[in-house]
């Protein structure tokens, strides 16, 4: 689990950050030096340990990576994915899922973050079966569940300029063969990625989704303690979930299984 490369934190700093404003209370020095210092917190943890000394190293540099977010206002999947790393190698689960799952949400394309979401998945408890339903959908449009969004907007973009160069030529040379084709397969690929992109950044706005952070949570039918527990065992760190509903101090969700039910609020963070 490497490091993303400090000079991409430098380009994005000095090229895409503005002028300092009321929400980033750090100045760009500051972001910087406290990149190299979490940094180097991170590299020094090379031993292979996971002794107090390591510990505290992990610590210093989700400390310094979190100030960057939070403080620095500067939120890239960079960023997060090096903070997912430092809390996956300090074992808690559940914040190395929220914050790959974070980047993953900025930039879907990125293979080191997808493949070390994907380890870490594996090594929390809870296991839940997909739904064969979903199963199936994901085969069937595979075109939508395995392409990331900045992906296939790319390739709506690609597509919608090759069917129309391709009507271009139909008007300027004729209705010839492999023009009517080529615009028949442009302009089925631009509908079925200009209408999965459309589904996903809706999809996007409405839905809530979070992690279980806490190491184990009971889980229960209702939105007090004096409800029972919903399930036999607690759910564990890096359970994900839907949020269907907010009310004071409690969530009513919905897990990967489609089983629903209700945890304290302060037990989990959102995606």
């Amino acid at each position: 689990m490497k490091l993303k490369s400090i000079v991409t934190i430098i380009i994005f700093m000095f090229v895409f950050v503005p002028p300092l404003t009321a929400q980033q209370r750090l100045s760009n020095e500051q972001i910087l030096s406290l990149f190299n210092q979490a940094n180097e917190a991170f590299r020094k943890t090379n031993t292979g340990k996971n002794d107090s000394a390591q510990i505290k190293l992990y610590e210093q540099a989700i400390l310094g990576f979190e100030k960057i977010i939070n403080d620095g206002g500067i939120k890239n999947a960079g960023l997060y994915y090096n903070l997912a790393n430092a809390y996956f190698l300090k074992q808690d689960v559940g914040r190395a899922i929220l914050s790959y799952r974070r980047a993953e949400n900025i930039d879907s394309s990125d293979t080191n973050v997808g493949k070390n979401l994907a380890f870490a998945r594996s090594k929390r408890i809870d296991k839940f079966s997909e739904k064969t339903q979903h199963r199936i959908l994901k085969t069937l449009f595979f075109l939508h569940y395995d392409f990331g969004l900045k992906t296939r907007y790319l390739l709506t973009c690609i597509f919608f300029g090759s069917f129309f160069a391709v009507l271009t030529a139909i008007i300027w040379l004729g209705r010839k063969t492999p023009f009517v084709v080529s615009a028949v397969i442009f302009g089925t690929l631009l509908i079925c990625f200009l209408v999965s992109v459309a589904v996903e950044t809706a999809g996007r706005a409405k839905k809530i989704e979070g992690v279980i952070t806490a190491a184990q949570v009971v889980a229960r039918q209702g939105d007090a303690e004096s409800y029972p527990a919903s399930f036999k065992e607690p759910l564990h760190a890096g359970a994900e979930f839907e949020v269907l509903e907010k009310r004071t101090g409690w969530l009513h969700i919905k897990l990967s299984d489609d089983s629903d039910t209700w945890i304290p609020a302060d037990t989990a963070a959102m995606i």
